[in-house]
């Protein structure tokens, strides 16, 4: 599947060498609004956006597809209920690196690995934080040793119990 039956735009700077606040374009209330409006439903129409914004549609159009260009949106996604995909297990996994000098790669190591939905580099003891899901505590089990199979590191898992919200 290519980066585009993924749901995500082309990326105008694939190899991230623009700093982010590079761009001078400064994002506006109007943005702001489409933006929100975005995040809340990445499905919502063009003729909402423009009822929300007081544009035209072709304008609403227009700010999409320069917010797209920009970088600003950078995928559209579908939500989907984990428990009701029988993926009841979330958890957040902790991870040191036992040898620094590989700690860089340990990102595009772990990327590939079903389970693993997200990695973050964080300040503090551990370098990462991943969020992962799995069918049950076994796999969840199988998904840590996996983990440790691919990369030469500490973890420590916490369960979530219960999510509240997510934006």
């Amino acid at each position: 599947m290519n980066a585009m039956e993924a749901g995500e735009l082309p990326n105008p700077d694939p190899h991230g060498t623009k700093r982010k606040t590079a761009d001078t374009e400064r994002i506006d209330a109007i943005d702001q609004s489409i933006l929100n409006a975005l995040e809340h439903d990445g499905r919502a129409t063009l003729s909402y956006l423009s009822r929300i914004s007081g544009l035209s549609v072709s304008a609403v159009q227009s700010r999409v597809q320069k917010l797209e260009r920009r970088g600003i949106i950078k995928r559209y996604r579908a939500v989907v209920d984990d428990e009701l995909r029988g993926l009841p297990i979330r958890a957040f996994v902790s991870v040191t690196p036992l040898d620094y000098s590989v700690e860089s790669e340990i990102p595009t190591r772990l990327q590939s690995l079903d389970g693993v939905m997200s990695c973050y580099s964080i300040a503090g003891a551990p370098s990462f934080m991943l969020v992962v899901r799995a069918a049950s505590p076994g796999a969840l089990e199988e998904l840590l040793n996996l983990i440790h199979r691919t990369v030469p590191v500490n973890t420590e898992t916490t369960l979530i119990l219960q999510t509240y919200f997510e934006r």
